[in-house]
């Protein structure tokens, strides 16, 4: 089968630079009147944005859509407008509820309450009403009652090719060489457990295996693996096991390391103690009592009086002189 040729493609998060409605407009343009085939792989993102690229692609009128990978959310709603939509016998399909970003910290007084409260209730109102209209949009394509949409959303399940072909979000089912199987991410499944979004049993990609995922996951696996192991001894408390001289060297080794650490650090700590101790003990002394004597001394380092300059003699003149007069 011929390699299938997209003039768009659409990855990621919707809403981004790579799946947005300005690259739609563009490219749906430049094939005026023409046939369009588009590629989506995206677990979602901007509800506005997916329903402006399906309004887009139903009024071209000459729109293919082809999942691939995990398709979920945004990502399903702007391929609603398509004349024909396929999907790739290895990708998955999912629908859910609508959601809306929440974030409160702090201590609130009851009115505070009460308005937070308000709010949730608008929130929650505003919400419902985009589930019933996502609902509607669903049921037009799969030919079934709104309501029954609206259940499948409440669920939020992943859906294999054939579970979205019998529900009707697909017209095709195909199997195209150049098509790779899903696989599992960091980003991806950091992306999907952020927006409360099921993480699907997929293959890890081999990128990851040594990834913060991939180790997460080893690392589960390594726990359950010693727990079963402490079980068992715990139960069976004969089971033992012998070192050889290497490891025993190995490990009380380790052990004399760890002492000196503990050691430092203790020495450490008392000699900052110490310190503490004897600022302290400084703080603690009152300052010396302030000198109540004022000692004038007119004379010389040798003894002799020190000769008056001008002014010197004109205050003691004065002086005098105010001295006399004051008694007669």
């Amino acid at each position: 089968m011929a390699k299938t040729n997209y003039n768009i493609s659409l990855k990621g998060y919707v809403g981004s630079s790579d799946f947005d409605r300005s690259t739609v407009d563009r490219e749906l343009s430049r094939n005026d009147g023409k046939e369009v085939n588009v590629l989506i792989d995206s677990t979602g993102g901007s509800l506005a944005t997916g329903l402006s690229i399906s309004a887009a692609f139903k009024n071209h009128g000459k729109v293919n859509v082809h999942f691939v990978g995990l398709n979920a959310s945004a990502a399903t709603i702007a391929s609603l407008g398509a004349a024909h939509i396929s999907i790739d016998a290895g990708a998955m399909y999912l629908v859910h509820k609508c959601s809306m970003a929440f974030f409160e910290w702090g201590s609130l007084k009851s009115d505070q309450f009460a308005t937070l409260i308000a709010d949730c209730e608008k929130m929650k109102a505003d919400l419902d009403k985009l589930d019933q209209n996502v609902a509607r949009l669903y049921a037009i394509r799969c030919k079934r009652k709104p309501e029954e949409l609206l259940d499948l959303m409440k669920v939020g399940g992943w859906l294999t090719p054939d579970e979205a072909l019998a529900w009707g979000f697909v017209d095709e089912i195909t199997n195209l060489a150049e098509d790779e199987a899903p696989r599992m991410s960091d980003a991806l499944a950091s992306a999907m457990a952020n927006a409360g979004m099921p993480i699907p049993n997929i293959p890890i990609a081999d990128r990851d295996k040594d990834g913060a995922f991939g180790r997460f996951l080893s690392a589960l696996s390594s726990l359950f693996k010693n727990q079963t192991n402490s079980i068992t001894m715990s139960e069976e408390k004969s089971t033992s096991k012998t070192y050889s001289e290497d490891e025993y060297n190995a490990i009380n080794a380790r052990l004399t390391e760890a002492n000196s650490l503990v050691d430092a650090n203790k020495k450490t700590i008392e000699e900052r103690d110490a310190k503490i101790a004897e600022l302290e003990a400084k703080l603690a002394k009152k300052p010396a009592e302030p000198s109540k004597q004022v000692v004038e001394d007119s004379k010389s380092c040798n003894g002799e009086a020190t000769p008056e300059n001008e002014v010197e003699a004109f205050v003691n003149t004065f002086n005098s002189a105010s001295q006399l007069f004051n008694e007669v």
